[in-house]
């Protein structure tokens, strides 16, 4: 082979694997800028059997939630994070019953409930001496406050820390109820992250 084909060859190879390289960097740098692959939140009640059956995929995160939207539920309101590359993923449904039902949830959710507390949010439960991280009422009324009122109280069913020793609750899962007897109002929840 001459000296001159040697070259050749590797001047071809060379703009082969550039052009790889461009075409790979683009479509990276595309999927990365496309704002249309963004998480988009879930806010449509007549979706809560296809979230709860078919997207939140830890089942016993959400074995708490009611099979179906009780038929006396009045107030629904329902909001779904889909998991997503960049954080969590949430599921909180809320309604009003009853308050003979509502009565019967805090009893029975007072004595299985491993942490509770009184209103608040994620932040105020987790701060707290042997606190967990909870969720954000992101299915209230108020746009203004993600944080439970005081007369919720927030029941936690379950939580695992999944993040590292140095590095607490980095990664996790937390699910429960949140009830205001006041209010006569269930919220369900399941948050992940």
């Amino acid at each position: 082979m001459r000296k001159s084909d040697f070259v050749k060859i590797i001047t071809i190879l060379l703009m082969v694997c550039g052009g790889i390289g461009l075409v790979g960097g683009g479509f990276v740098l595309s999927q990365a800028l496309d704002k249309s692959q963004e998480t988009k939140i879930v806010k449509d009640s007549n979706k809560y059997g296809d979230i709860r059956y078919k997207l939140w995929s830890e089942r016993k995160q959400i074995s708490h939630f009611p099979e179906a939207i009780p038929a006396d539920a009045t107030n629904v309101r329902l909001v779904y994070f889909p998991p997503s590359t960049q954080g969590g993923s949430a599921f909180q449904v809320k309604f009003k019953q009853p308050q003979k039902t509502i009565a019967s949830a805090i009893a029975k959710y007072r004595t299985t409930a491993k942490y509770k507390y009184k209103g608040g949010d994620t932040n105020d439960h987790s701060n707290q001496a042997n606190g967990v991280p909870t969720t954000f009422f992101y299915t209230s009324e108020d746009t203004e406050n993600a944080s439970f009122p005081p007369d919720y109280d927030v029941f936690v069913l379950g939580a695992e820390d999944k993040g590292q020793q140095e590095f607490k609750w980095n990664h996790g899962y937390s699910y429960g109820v949140a009830i205001s007897r006041l209010d006569s109002t269930i919220v369900y929840w399941a948050e992940a992250w």
